[in-house]
């Protein structure tokens, strides 16, 4: 069906536990398909599509996601955000 904006987990790689929306696909013959995501934040990457796994249609996952909705944090945010709980 169409893909676009299908929620998914990337389940291998250098992404892997992120969340994010399908973008676009690009198809190279007899290569990796890629595929551009975007996560809640307004993040992008890419992926190939044998490490991504749909987890929800649209913008609704059909399962619960982990604290920080698979977010990844820049290295600055990370360090901000575990300052902050030492508090």
């Amino acid at each position: 069906g169409d893909w676009s904006s299908d929620v998914c987990m990337i389940k291998g790689g250098n992404n892997i536990g992120r969340v994010g929306t399908i973008v676009t696909r690009e198809k190279h013959p007899g290569s990796f398909e890629i595929i551009h995501l975007q996560d809640a934040a307004g993040n992008q990457f890419a992926t190939r599509l044998s490490n991504v796994f749909v987890i929800g249609e649209g913008e609704k996952p059909w399962v619960s996601l982990p604290k920080g909705n698979g977010i990844k944090l820049s290295i600055i945010e990370d360090r901000a955000a575990r300052l902050a709980k030492q508090r």
